[in-house]
């Protein structure tokens, strides 16, 4: 009787034995400990994304493993053992019979191994007994697999398995989990008249974020329902002809009173800025500022960029508001003492790019007061903003250099250009918001989809109940 183990797996070749070189008693076996990565990658490629089976604090308190057992370990695991090491490459899956008899958890050690027991010399048929032990020898599962082995021998490199990085978002849960509690932000949804729009505000009110006042032509909004299947039940309609209108009549209802933040539709952003910023609209002392809130899955924390919206050139002056609105949203979302990275191309002061000066003079404007609630550091690169090996390398020491909260930019440009490469390359998720008027305004992007709408939702909630006292 052979045996074969899974220390072949560190080779770097791969070959098979065939089915004459096979003798009944042959056996192999692998180990494999089960992680939340091994669940959520299963769950990712299944589409099983029960939170019975990726939700960690669910699995600590349910019997979920059994499924994930069944599923994942009884055979793929047992797959991998017969098409990776007996018979090996060139193995044809005929079926497999299992029966489940013990619960695997996280962390839980298994032993997978096959034993062949029938030969068919016919049709090169094999019968493998199958059994999966837990680090306690207890045994969890247990069956048959049949196969055909291959004839000829394969001798192959190995494959090198590629790392996966699986997005979890744990940020954006917990930001969303926050905005869940307190009454919904009455919110004024400026001309919802297409699907995307429309979608967003209603998922946001089904989500206990906001009470949506839909402002915009009546039949518009009732076909744009219609085609999204969403019954508007009760939800208030301001009925006005076109989406000028409709961005008058929502500063009209924040001087009334009536609504505590604003939602942008399908409406150009500079139709509906434009009203706000008018004679008669929302301005405030404070410098108007737009500020992304992204979910980067290679990062440790929330990360906020401003101003990738707004402002095209901000001057020191306009950059220092920038700053204070970034703050004060931080310390909405339950960040302190938020760290402030002021980004240029290099992290020395150079009298030659200007905004290496704005960063060296918005740090110590913090440091004399005048902006006020984070801790300000720049120039920063944004490598070094962001990694802490690398500002070690560079030999920076700074409270905010590799820890950065907040990300300001020079300019709109960079920041637009930042803010697109983090979702579209690094895998982010974003969500935004304007702050320095009377009331904040949800301005997400005719490309953002229903969950971005959502969080920048959940955004303007927790602002204004911060503002309120609501929060702790």
């Amino acid at each position: 009787m052979i045996k074969y183990r899974d220390n072949a797996l560190n080779e770097t070749t791969i070959e098979n034995r065939t089915f004459d070189d096979i003798a009944i008693g042959d056996s192999a076996s692998l180990k494999r400990r089960l992680t939340l990565g091994d669940i959520k990658l299963f769950a990712a490629m299944s589409g099983d994304v029960n939170p019975a089976h990726v939700d960690e604090d669910y699995a600590k308190s349910s019997r979920f493993h059994e499924v994930i057992a069944h599923g994942m370990w009884g055979g793929s695991l047992i797959s991998t053992v017969l098409g990776t090491q007996l018979p090996g490459p060139g193995t044809l899956y005929l079926g497999q019979t299992l029966r489940f008899h013990k619960p695997v958890g996280l962390g839980d050690v298994l032993t997978v191994a096959v034993t062949v027991v029938e030969k068919d010399e016919t049709n090169h048929r094999l019968v493998f007994d199958c059994e999966c032990r837990n680090q306690e020898g207890q045994l969890a599962i247990s069956g048959q697999a049949e196969v055909l082995a291959p004839t000829e021998k394969i001798r192959r490199p190995r494959w090198i398995t590629p790392q996966v990085h699986l997005a979890e978002r744990v940020h954006l849960h917990r930001l969303l989990n926050a905005a869940s509690e307190g009454e919904p932000v009455t919110t004024a949804v400026v001309h919802p008249v297409d699907r995307e729009s429309l979608l967003g505000a209603i998922a946001a009110a089904e989500a206990g974020l906001i009470e949506p006042l839909l402002i915009g032509p009546r039949e518009k909004i009732v076909a744009a329902a219609t085609a999204a299947q969403v019954d508007l039940g009760d939800v208030e309609i301001v009925a006005v002809e076109h989406s000028h209108a409709a961005a008058a009549a929502a500063v009209e209802l924040v001087h009334s009173g009536r609504v505590a933040s604003i939602m942008k539709g399908s409406l150009h952003t500079d139709e509906l800025m434009q009203a706000v910023v008018a004679e008669s609209g929302l301005r405030t002392e404070r410098r108007m500022s737009h500020i992304f809130a992204f979910d980067v899955p290679t990062y440790s924390r929330l990360l906020l960029i401003t101003d990738a919206a707004i402002n095209i050139r901000p001057n020191l002056d306009e950059k220092r508001d920038i700053v204070q609105n970034a703050i004060d949203l931080a310390q909405a979302l339950g960040i302190d003492t938020p760290r402030v990275a002021v980004l240029s191309a290099v992290e020395t002061v150079n009298p030659r790019i200007q905004s290496t000066l704005d960063a060296a003079a918005l740090g110590k404007m913090a440091d004399r007061g005048q902006i006020q609630g984070g801790l300000v550091d720049g120039p920063l690169a944004f490598d070094n903003a962001v990694s802490v090996e690398a500002a070690k390398i560079k030999n920076i020491v700074s409270p905010v250099a590799g820890r950065a909260d907040i990300l300001t930019v020079p300019d709109l440009e960079s920041g637009n250009m930042l803010a697109k490469q983090l979702e579209y390359l690094g895998g982010a998720e974003g969500s935004g918001i304007v702050l320095g008027a009377r009331v904040p305004i949800v301005l997400t992007s005719r490309a953002d989809d229903t969950m971005s709408r959502i969080a920048s939702c959940a955004l303007a909630k927790l602002l204004v109940l911060h503002r309120r006292g609501q929060l702790a």
